[in-house]
């Protein structure tokens, strides 16, 4: 039988649902769950941080049908469904003070399009702050965030120092979220 490679592919519902190739390293992602709650992964480009990032969104929504055969299918014995926020950097041009704002604007009212707003959320921390929330009370379940891309803002701009400083306030009061809704967050 010939398989194909999934060169280019990162997204893991795609790869099996259309029989490509697929290295099972679920054994190791079942561990990272299981025995931590926030990760930073820093690996080189093309080395599947972004493929890691979608298998881990298709276990905490559930999609066990995703891991027959696979590590996942024999370890899970409970595949609880999470409320998943996740948000992908990289489809933005990083080069005026409103860019990352925007992206994050964005991100947050499809959020809150599913889980509510609030009028008195005021900025794009308070808002992610309040989505975590919300998002964790209507469900009953913590929620887990996967972020990709988070560096770009911070990449696209090393030649710009005040650009750069500004993202970076923004992204530190962004992210500030997470230690203000620990309660509320099973995976980061």
């Amino acid at each position: 039988m010939n398989r194909l490679y999934p060169v280019g592919i990162q997204n893991f519902e795609k790869i099996r649902k259309n029989g490509y190739i697929y290295v099972d390293k679920t054994a190791l992602l079942y561990q990272l769950v299981k025995t931590g709650q926030y990760y930073f992964l820093s690996r080189p480009r093309r080395f599947g941080k972004s493929l890691t990032i979608s298998t881990l969104e298709a276990y905490f929504t559930g999609k066990r049908e995703l891991f027959k055969g696979l590590d996942m299918e024999q370890l899970e014995k409970d595949w609880t469904v999470h409320p998943v926020l996740h948000m992908d950097l990289n489809t933005e041009k990083y080069d005026t003070e409103e860019s990352l704002e925007h992206k994050l604007e964005l991100t947050l009212k499809q959020w809150e399009e599913e889980y509510g707003s609030n009028p008195d959320e005021y900025s794009v921390a308070t808002r992610f702050e309040g989505v975590i929330r919300r998002a964790a009370l209507k469900t009953g379940c913590n929620v887990v965030i996967l972020i990709d891309e988070y560096d770009k803002p911070i990449l696209q701009t090393i030649s710009k120092p005040e650009l750069q400083t500004e993202y970076r306030n923004t992204l530190k009061a962004f992210y500030g979220a997470l230690k203000s809704c620990d309660g509320y967050i099973r995976f980061a």
